[in-house]
């Protein structure tokens, strides 16, 4: 069972959610941020990236940083923009994108499940990172941006959200400037938020999606303000942390790329008879190539596409983390052909959501700043949970989803 708790939320007044609401601060540069705040008083990337309100040449990581962000949400709330619930509740939150429609809950997950692996992990994470999250979270008082998380669906909990969508009025539906449309609904009902609450006792685990230095920071900040409090009980709101939690059933990962400058030395004719020792190469042509299925890559070189499928003894297929596709192409060709070692810290390597599409691979490569790109196959939510629960971890840019969350839609105070 996992403890999912529902919280008084601070969020916006409904008619300006749409102006609060922000991408999340790790999808955009502090100068992206900036053009995007300047022209919006309300934008809540004033308290995920306060640097915004702060000379381009400040610190990233100055306290001054982390402090602008806290009198910036006082600001919000002292302003009206920004109202806390004055009883716990649930809310339910849809995101579409295009065809693709996902609803998730948004919810107080517990600090001691994420430390006894009832939350499980599939990245590691970087201490810069965690100390900056830890840092503005303990700073501001309150997590501002919300874990994804997600859980292997049931009927019970698939019922209550078709019930919450059918019956409920939403509170707030507007469509951000990416085109994707975001819809929260606020669980009033004491008797339906108890329902929640018991069928997530239910169920016995959780998978941080996307935010695991986000997770891991909850954990932290609960540590420092546990040994500041000679009395603490295990209630207080620093136990939990915020997260948006999707049915496994509705969750979309997009195909995460690569592009890379050069051919460590090789000619494109020797490039093309090394990899065949490993993968199975068909010459497309012109016309895009996006692989429809595992251990197959599509491949953009001097203007033209291959597809690439891997030798069934190229790599360990019992292996969750070596029958990764991210994995087999490190290991058969990025590793031993280009001389990719750490795709951590190459500068060699580059990495491509898949939101942008294959052109922008083509792009890449046509600047003549890159030599070689290669479109992978989304990894699966299966994948994902098989190696959260085998305790493994994916290489790195294994997994890219999307819609991104909004931040600023609900935020969970800890002051």
């Amino acid at each position: 069972m996992v403890d999912v708790r529902p919280f008084k939320g601070l969020r916006p007044k409904a008619e300006l959610a749409e102006k609060i609401a922000s991408p999340p601060y790790d999808v955009l540069s502090s100068l992206e941020a900036r053009e995007i705040a300047d022209k919006n008083e309300m934008s809540f990337l004033h308290v995920v990236k306060p640097e915004v309100d702060l000379p381009p040449e400040t610190d990233l990581y100055s306290e001054e940083v982390y402090q602008k962000g806290r009198n910036n949400l006082n600001n919000f709330r002292r302003s009206g923009y920004m109202i806390q619930d004055a009883s716990p509740k649930y809310y339910f939150y849809r995101q579409i994108m295009g065809d693709h429609s996902q609803v998730g809950i948004v919810a107080a997950a517990s600090v001691d499940d994420y430390d006894n692996d009832k939350i499980k992990k599939h990245e590691l994470t970087r201490k810069a990172k965690e100390d900056d999250r830890t840092k503005h979270v303990n700073t501001i008082g309150a997590n501002t941006g919300p874990v994804f998380l997600t859980y292997k669906h049931t009927e019970e909990m698939d019922n209550i959200t078709r019930e919450v969508l059918k019956k409920l009025k939403p509170e707030v539906d507007f469509t951000s400037s990416d085109g994707v449309q975001h819809t929260l609904w606020v669980i009033e009902d004491p008797q339906l938020n108890e329902r929640i609450r018991n069928a997530f006792w239910k169920i016995d685990l959780l998978y941080v999606a996307d935010g695991h230095h986000r997770s891991a920071s909850a954990s932290r900040v609960k540590e420092i303000r546990m040994k500041e409090n000679p009395n603490h009980t295990g209630d207080e709101s620093y136990n939990y942390f915020l997260t948006v939690i999707f049915p496994d059933n509705q969750m979309k990962i997009l195909d995460y790329n690569r592009v890379v400058k050069d051919l460590n030395g090789l000619s494109e004719k020797d490039f093309l008879s090394k990899i065949k020792k490993n993968f199975k190469i068909e010459k497309i042509g012109k016309e895009q190539y996006k692989p429809n299925s595992l251990h197959t890559f599509g491949m953009y070189l001097d203007g033209e596409w291959y597809k690439l499928e891997a030798n069934t003894d190229s790599y360990d297929s019992a292996d969750p983390v070596n029958s990764l596709d991210v994995a087999i192409l490190q290991g058969n060709l990025l590793s031993p052909f280009l001389g990719i070692g750490d795709p951590r810290t190459d500068d060699r390597i580059d990495f491509v959501g898949g939101i942008r599409g294959l052109g922008e691979l083509e792009k890449r490569v046509e600047s003549g700043d890159w030599k070689v790109a290669f479109a992978m196959h989304p990894t699966t939510i299966e994948q994902l949970m098989d190696i959260a629960d085998a305790g493994k971890t994916m290489p790195p840019k294994s997994t890219w989803f999307e819609p991104k969350l909004r931040s600023g839609m609900v935020i969970h105070v800890l002051d």
